[in-house]
């Protein structure tokens, strides 16, 4: 009985200081209604605050996103970076679409001008890359995107950008995460209702001019797209960018082309989940573009698909990561190719091949932006870096202008994009990838997962030996300890696993991949199947292996 007043104590202790109307009748209701296990479930700990910041369930109580966790972030933020030197210094703000993200943003604004740090906010909902490119053109010292990506409807989330444009990373989450335990009460942090400025149109025709810098004067521009920007924020910006440098004015998916916090369509906002690109096939059915490109929500991934056998296929970030590599070489470019060390192996030997620079990060672009030298970065689940020096992050825009010029470029060749992939694959390898992946609402799963591969790890996989296991947790001489575990498997398919939980979802993913050499192009469709037959075989192996 002590236990259940305590919560009921907590909780009351919250409402009486909830500044958000809706989330204090919910609260209130459930306090009414005596639902202990929702409370229990609500104030069982706090959002933790890390290198991907907040992301969770939109409601009342500290375990998930509302004004109040998210006035408290911003102050521990505003706290973190008078700490570092940057009192007086300035603060982006930008925010998607979903819900209460204007109302996060507009809070953060004014927690920052009340400790005495200047806040800008973007004009409205706009792509994630757009904030990131803020950071670095307005010299701000840290930016703050209210976002949740592709997450389900009733998330929220906020990332943090410092100075350099580039997500947060340790030690600075926790540093941060320090001073947001330190917050006391709500009116404890001051909140004006003015002093921070909203910007207008400005910074973002300051992005779209540094697009600019992705394309080749004079190149090809004929390529023909259907676009769906997944109820997202990219629609707008995307179309801008086409026709700024002068492609065919993409055909819009017209049930996802505007902003909907709701996302009806679909049941997860993601073009890799089953199901969400089947309106953009649909459309393109009806009008047979060359390419479908597609962006997440807050536009900051790039999917692609291409013809294939009278439907269309959607590429895996994989492919694209490697035709986006292959262009760039072909332009030119110089510097550093990096990837996270779960992404194919593929951008090596194309790195190699090319004379340009390799490295491999952890997983997520807050590694991957700060690889010095870095010209271009990608990962596996639709993250693309084409433009470091503007944007030092992933970025659905300019990746989508990339891949139109490489499509055109392509196109006037009598050639396709899958072409290409042949080609890379006759030069390099089949370099078949896939995903074991499994979402979860027991985030225990995963523990007991990752607990079963680690106390009794696979001998082989799919008939084939495993030669080599590492727990990443421990490091490695290249890699900072995280959590994963990888795997390489003996003979001629230099097979490769990765196991880890998911940094923003819950789920556990495995990435998986196989090398088949292919000798003539006549091979590639047996490598294929081949390869595909070794996945098939290694996942159903490594599902058993984890007690799934």
């Amino acid at each position: 009985m002590q236990e259940q007043d305590d919560l009921i104590t907590r909780a009351q202790a919250w409402l009486a200081e909830d500044p958000d109307p809706e989330t204090a009748a919910e609260l209130a209701a459930l306090i009414g209604a005596g639902d202990t296990a929702e409370l229990t479930d609500r104030f069982s700990g706090t959002l933790q605050f890390g290198t991907a910041g907040l992301r969770g369930e939109i409601g009342a109580g500290p375990m998930r996103m509302n004004r109040s966790v998210v006035i408290r972030a911003a102050a521990g933020l505003a706290a973190y970076l008078k700490a570092q030197g940057h009192a007086g210094g300035l603060v982006v703000v930008g925010y998607d679409a979903r819900y209460k993200s204007a109302d996060f943003a507009r809070d953060t604004a004014a927690v920052m001008t009340g400790a005495g740090l200047r806040a800008a906010v973007l004009p409205r909902p706009l792509p994630t890359p757009v904030l990131a490119y803020a950071i670095r053109h307005l010299g701000a010292v840290a930016g703050v995107e209210v976002t949740a990506s592709h997450n389900p409807p009733r998330d929220n989330g906020y990332k943090v950008y410092l100075g350099d444009g580039s997500q947060i990373v340790s030690p600075a989450d926790t540093e941060i995460a320090a001073e947001i335990a330190r917050v006391d009460t709500l009116a404890s942090v001051p909140r004006p209702e003015s002093g921070w400025e909203d910007l207008g149109d400005e910074v973002l025709e300051a992005y779209l001019a540094r697009t600019d810098a992705v394309l080749t004067p004079g190149s090809p521009r004929g390529v023909r797209t259907v676009y769906t920007a997944m109820h997202g924020v990219g629609k707008d910006v995307v179309m801008a960018a086409f026709a700024r440098h002068g492609f065919p004015e993409p055909v819009l998916v017209a049930e996802q082309a505007e902003p909907d916090p709701a996302f009806p369509t679909v049941a997860f906002p993601n073009p890799e989940e089953p199901g969400a690109m089947d309106l953009a096939f649909a459309r393109a059915a009806e009008v047979q573009p060359d390419i479908v490109i597609a962006n997440d929500p807050d536009a900051d991934r790039c999917a692609v698909a291409v013809p294939d056998n009278g439907g269309w296929r959607m590429l895996r970030g994989d492919e694209v990561g490697a035709l986006l590599a292959a262009h760039l070489v072909h332009k030119g470019a110089t510097g550093v190719f990096a990837e996270s060390i779960v992404s194919s192996s593929l951008l090596g030997r194309i790195a190699q091949a090319a004379g340009v620079g390799h490295e491999e990060t952890l997983t997520g672009f807050k590694w991957i932006a700060r690889v010095e030298g870095l010209r271009y970065g990608y990962e596996e689940a639709l993250g693309y870096c084409v433009d470091p020096e503007g944007v030092r992050d992933k970025d659905g825009v300019t990746a989508a202008l990339l891949v139109a010029e490489l499509a055109s470029e392509l196109k006037e060749q009598g050639r396709t994009l899958s072409d290409l992939l042949d080609d890379l694959a006759m030069a390099h390898g089949l370099h078949a990838t896939d995903q074991l992946s499994v979402r979860v609402s027991d985030l225990s799963v995963i523990a007991s997962a990752m607990a079963a591969l680690r106390a009794e790890p696979p001998v082989s996989l799919a008939g084939l030996r495993v030669v080599s296991a590492e727990d990443l947790a421990k490091g490695t001489q290249s890699l900072p300890p995280t959590d994963g575990l990888r795997y390489y498997l003996d003979g001629e398919y230099k097979a490769r696993v990765i196991a880890r939980p998911s940094g923003t979802e819950p789920k556990l993913k495995c990435y998986l991949e196989v090398v088949v050499p292919v000798a003539e192009a006549c091979d590639l469709a047996a490598a294929r199947v081949t390869g595909q037959e070794v996945l098939d075989a290694i996942k159903k192996d490594l599902a058993a292996a984890m007690g799934l």
